[in-house]
C-alpha cells in the first residue's frame, strides 16, 4: 500500500509525519515552464472552440509564473468574456482580457477619478514604464494602464524573463523601477502620495532577503539567517545580535535609497519622453510597448541582445570564408605540383629521345621500359 499525500505548506508539518517509514519521501512540484504550460493549454483548450490558426505557443508564452489551476481559470474566464460579447468562438483578445482579469482583478470603469488624481496616476505609472524601460536589467514591459483594476487605480504589465537564478544587478533594477513611480510624482509634483504602498511593500522585502537571505552585503557579508526546514522559531528568538540586526537596518535603508536616487537620475534624463508617455497615457488609458519603443527606441537590453547576435553570425560568416579560402588554396596547391610533374616527365622524355649523342639501342631500351614491355 503506497500513501499519497498533497500539501502547499510542507514547512509546517509536524516532524513525527516525515519520519522514516511515513512520510520520508518527498516530491517537490514546481510550476510549469513553458513546453509544461503549453502542453496543459492544450488539456484545457479541448472542449473550447477558437479561431482559426490560434497559437497556443503564444498564450504560454503570456502566463509566466501560472499553476495548472491558473490556467484552467484563464481558459475558463475567457470562454466566459467572449459568450458576453456573443462571440461564436473564442479569440486571442479574450485571452488576454481573461489574463488581465485574474492577475490584475475586474476592470472598474465607472469609479471616480479626479482630474488631479487622474494625473498624477498617469504620471506614477509613466515613471514606472520608462525606468523599466531604460534600465539593462528590467523585465520587459507589455502594456501600462490607468484604468482602475480591483485595488490598484493603475498597473504596468510585465513579462518576467523565466530564469533560475537572480543577480545583485537584476535585483537592484527591479528595486529601481518599482520606485520609479515615486520618483516621478516627487519631480513633478514636488509631492508624494499613498499610491507607492504596494511598491514599497515589495521592495522592502527585497532589500531584505538581499541582505539577510542571499548574503547580497558586503557588511553583514556572505552569511544566510533562511531556515529552509522552516522548524526554527524566529519569530522569538532571533539568530543574530541586536547589533547585527541595527546593520541589516542599515544596509536595507541604503539599498533602498540608492535605488530611488537610480530611478530619479533616470527621469532626470528622460524627462522628455516621460511627460510624452503620461500625456499619451492620459488620452488612451492603456499604451503598449510598442508606444514606449516609439518614444523612446529599443530596449537597452534588446540592443544588447541584437549586437551579440550580430556578433556571432559575423563571426561564424568569417570562419566559414576562411575555411573556404583554406580549401581554394589547397586545391590551387594541388594542382600546380601535378602540372609541374607533367612537365618534368614530358622533359624527361625529351631529353632521352632528342640527345644526339645517345645511342639508339638505349634510346628503344628506354622506350620499351617506359611503355611497359
Amino acid at each position: 500500500m503506497i500513501i499519497l499525500a498533497a500539501t502547499n505548506r510542507a514547512d509546517i508539518l509536524d516532524r513525527a509525519l516525515m519520519r522514516a517509514g511515513r512520510f520520508d519521501r518527498q516530491i517537490h512540484v514546481e510550476l510549469p515552464d513553458l513546453n509544461e504550460r503549453e502542453a496543459i493549454f492544450k488539456v484545457h483548450l479541448r472542449p473550447i472552440k477558437l479561431e482559426k490558426s490560434f497559437d497556443i505557443g503564444f498564450m504560454a508564452k503570456q502566463t509566466p509564473g501560472f499553476s495548472g489551476a491558473d490556467i484552467a481559470n484563464v481558459c475558463n474566464e475567457s470562454a466566459l468574456i467572449a459568450a458576453r460579447k456573443n462571440k461564436t468562438v473564442v479569440e486571442k483578445q479574450d485571452f488576454l482580457d481573461a489574463i488581465d482579469r485574474i492577475v490584475g482583478g475586474l476592470e472598474r470603469k465607472t469609479k471616480i477619478i479626479s482630474p488631479g488624481e487622474k494625473k498624477t496616476i498617469a504620471y506614477h505609472e509613466a515613471g514606472h514604464a520608462t525606468v523599466s524601460w531604460l534600465l539593462e536589467y528590467a523585465s520587459p514591459l507589455l502594456k501600462v494602464t490607468i484604468i482602475p483594476r480591483g485595488r490598484a487605480l493603475g498597473a504596468a504589465w510585465y513579462l518576467p524573463e523565466e530564469r533560475q537564478l537572480t543577480t545583485r544587478e537584476q535585483i537592484l533594477d527591479e528595486m529601481a523601477y518599482a520606485l520609479g513611480g515615486r520618483a516621478a510624482e516627487e519631480l513633478i509634483f514636488g509631492k508624494i502620495s499613498t499610491g507607492a504602498l504596494n511598491d514599497l511593500e515589495k521592495i522592502t522585502k527585497q532589500a531584505y532577503a538581499m541582505v539577510s537571505f542571499f548574503g547580497m552585503s558586503d557588511k553583514v557579508g556572505n552569511i544566510s539567517f533562511y531556515d529552509s526546514s522552516g522548524q526554527s522559531d524566529f519569530g522569538f528568538t532571533k539568530p543574530y545580535s541586536e547589533k547585527t540586526a541595527e546593520l541589516i537596518d542599515q544596509e536595507v535603508n541604503q539599498i533602498i535609497a540608492e535605488s530611488y536616487i537610480r530611478a530619479k537620475e533616470v527621469l532626470k534624463n528622460n524627462m522628455k519622453g516621460l511627460t510624452e508617455l503620461a500625456e499619451l497615457l492620459l488620452e488612451k488609458e492603456v499604451i503598449f510597448s510598442e508606444d514606449l519603443e516609439r518614444i523612446f527606441g529599443k530596449r537597452k537590453a534588446d540592443l544588447l541582445k541584437d549586437e551579440k547576435e550580430a556578433e556571432a553570425k559575423s563571426a561564424a560568416l568569417l570562419l566559414n570564408g576562411k575555411d573556404k579560402t583554406k580549401e581554394v588554396k589547397k586545391g590551387k596547391r594541388t594542382s600546380k605540383s601535378s602540372s609541374e610533374k607533367t612537365k618534368t616527365r614530358s622533359a624527361k622524355k625529351e631529353t632521352v629521345t632528342e640527345n644526339p649523342e645517345v645511342p639508339e639501342e638505349t634510346v628503344k631500351k628506354a622506350r620499351s621500359k617506359s611503355k611497359g614491355v
